[in-house]
């Protein structure tokens, strides 16, 4: 049997999670303080609408997928634990490490699965990267870059860094196996005190660097993963149609009688199942949930993301600053 999934947070992308997971066979109910919100889902979708403070001790719901403000994702995680259900909490999974760390134990604590929402770690086109750097075929990665830039959204409690940063950042770290040892953060704030745009600079232990940069003030679109190695470099471009979603640049670089020398080639596109990650994010929640193993995107990848996010994070006193 399917579990019985409720999502909590009727908003953008919890409409998202709760048309995909009706798809899948899984949704049981909707919640949100907004009754009316929920009552119209419910009606849409034809399962339950379930008042918030009422959700979680109810029998016939087995996990909850949480959308909401992350200012409040760590205290309902606990609370959901708590009382016997599983969990998938959007990113990020709180504003702080100790909040963060404290919503991971209480899940351990209490035998439930905890799953965070870094949802383009099940895209297809990321997935045979992974596959491709696995297999060496890039040789040594010696850089990745990324670059997430857009116009909006506008929060109030997080800024461009915080909103935008936590998908890259968990693409980064299932690439390097590891944490970075350095990590340095530049921001600028146009419209209040929170950054707008941000960048990260990040060193790992062996000597691998990274730079992360993104944008809520910006004239267009831009979803890109830059991967370079010592044999070819790949990109993982998400604006780009599926057959050129996945790009390998075999570019050669050596020197010449003490002169450097170079040779540029054409991409040539790995082909990408075609597959949506929200989807497959749920299908894979759906199956720890049934089989009680580690979700792909655990609580501790989101503590290490968190720790980034923190040390990265550049503090405004004025919107002029």
């Amino acid at each position: 049997m399917k579990p019985r999934i409720a999502v909590l947070g009727c908003g953008y992308w919890g409409s998202n999670h709760i048309r995909t997971l009706k798809a899948l066979g899984a949704l049981h109910a909707v919640s949100d303080t907004n009754r009316a919100r929920a009552e119209g889902f419910a009606s849409e979708q034809d399962c339950l609408a379930i008042a918030p403070d009422q959700l979680f001790v109810r029998d016939d719901i087995d996990a909850i997928i949480m959308a909401l403000p992350p200012q409040f994702h760590a205290n309902l995680a606990v609370r959901a634990v708590e009382n016997g259900k599983d969990v998938l909490v959007e990113k990020p999974i709180a504003l702080t490490v100790p909040d963060a760390e404290r919503a991971v134990r209480a899940a351990k604590d209490n035998g439930r699965v905890f799953m965070v929402g870094h949802v383009l770690r099940f895209h297809p086109a990321f997935e045979t990267l992974k596959q491709l750097i696995d297999k060496g075929e890039l040789g040594e990665v010696r850089y990745i870059h990324s670059h997430r830039l857009g116009l909006g959204k506008f929060h109030t409690e997080n800024d461009a860094l915080w909103d935008l940063a936590p998908h890259d950042l968990s693409m980064i770290l299932a690439i390097t196996g590891t944490e970075p040892i350095e990590v340095r953060g530049e921001g600028a704030a146009l419209l209040d005190n929170l950054s707008d745009f941000a960048h990260l600079h990040m060193r790992f232990p062996n000597g691998l660097r990274s730079h992360l940069f993104t944008s809520r003030l910006n004239p267009y679109r831009e979803r890109r993963l830059t991967v370079v190695g010592t044999k070819a470099m790949a990109v993982f471009d998400d604006v780009e149609p599926w057959e050129r979603k996945l790009a390998v640049y075999r570019h050669a670089v050596w020197q010449d009688s003490g002169q450097w020398a170079f040779t540029t080639n054409e991409p040539s596109y790995v082909a990408v199942a075609q597959g949506m990650p929200l989807t497959r994010e749920l299908e894979h929640f759906i199956q720890c949930i049934g089989t009680r193993a580690e979700p792909r995107t655990s609580g501790e990848e989101a503590i290490r993301v968190l720790r980034i996010l923190t040390a990265g994070t550049v503090t405004h006193t004025k919107s002029t600053s």
